[in-house]
């Protein structure tokens, strides 16, 4: 009885949803017109369709409040280059992943959407991981939000396919 207990456990525990926190975007325009509202838009918008994404593909993704970021945060850019401050801020919510991102644009016609994967318990990166973006469409960015999950989900569990693209109206 004792061991069909413990193998219940064992196999709940299995079943049990990896955890993502996925922090706000931080745009970096380093074109002649930086943060202009169509790109601050696109920035943020990043946030949610890539939450979208990893749920779609079996992950538990973990809010972390936005002033919580804020205090961890001491300025542009501090969170994607420290890991261990991301990671402790990722414990504070009991997350096992957590993602920092950044939108590089470095010109007009396209921009990177980055990514750095740190595991929270120990701190250390798991994956840095580009995504491009050619042009300012919604449609792209949603294309490259998709591109970014497949390559998160490959380090991790292998389990995430994509939507087929969307068919064009005639």
């Amino acid at each position: 009885m004792l061991r069909g207990l413990l193998l219940g456990l064992l196999s709940f525990d299995s079943l049990a949803a990896t955890r993502i926190a996925v922090l706000d975007f931080e745009l970096k325009d380093l074109t002649l017109a930086p943060g202009v509202p169509t790109e601050l838009q696109r920035t943020a918008s990043i946030k949610p369709l890539l939450e979208q994404e990893l749920t779609r593909a079996g992950y538990t993704v973990v809010a972390i409040p936005h002033p919580a970021q804020q205090a961890a945060n001491s300025g542009v850019g501090y969170l994607f280059d420290h890991a261990d401050v991301a990671a402790e801020l990722g414990k504070q919510f009991q997350a096992d992943y957590i993602l920092v991102g950044r939108l590089h644009k470095p010109s007009f016609l396209f921009a990177y959407l980055m990514g750095r994967l740190v595991k929270v318990d120990d701190g250390k990166l798991v994956g840095d991981y580009i995504a491009e973006s050619k042009g300012p469409n919604a449609s792209l960015t949603i294309k490259a939000v998709e591109s970014l999950t497949g390559k998160i989900d490959h380090d991790l569990e292998r389990r995430y396919s994509p939507p087929p693209p969307a068919k064009l109206a005639p």
